[in-house]
């Protein structure tokens, strides 16, 4: 299992990790609240499992998962702009220039949104040196 991802405990019937706390990452881009997909349309993707809602957005995601993947493998978008891999909630995101960025909580989500360029800026810098890094070593 990569340390990059934010993944759940345990394995599924796929045999690997749950991606996205089961959320379908296509959903996102539907202009309707994201969606909990379901184990019928998993997708395995770089060891994690993703869910879907079902069959066409599992097809569409397999075309172009890059697409869809939330940015810093999941976790916190605000938490890795300060070097830190704090859980990503798949409720409380905010899709900016065509990405996915989840945060930890509401509170970290206004910070986040206070300054979205400036965050997703230093997350990406930090995230080059954080990514393979383990989360209790941050």
């Amino acid at each position: 299992m990569t340390q990059n991802l934010n993944l759940s405990t345990g394995l599924v019937a796929t045999g690997t990790p749950l991606a996205m706390r089961g959320y379908d990452v296509v959903s996102y881009t539907q202009g309707t609240s994201p969606i909990v997909g379901s184990a019928e349309f998993a997708v395995v993707h770089d060891g994690a499992t993703y869910y879907f809602a079902n069959a066409a957005n599992a097809e569409i995601f397999r075309v172009n998962p890059s697409r869809y993947l939330p940015s810093f493998g999941g976790f916190c978008a605000y938490g890795a702009s300060v070097a830190k891999k704090f859980d990503g909630d798949p409720t409380i995101y905010k899709i900016a220039d065509g990405r996915l960025h989840l945060n930890l909580n509401q509170e970290i989500h206004a910070a986040f949104l206070a300054d979205v360029a400036g965050a997703v800026a230093k997350a990406d810098a930090a995230w080059v040196t954080i990514a393979d890094q383990p989360v209790a070593s941050l």
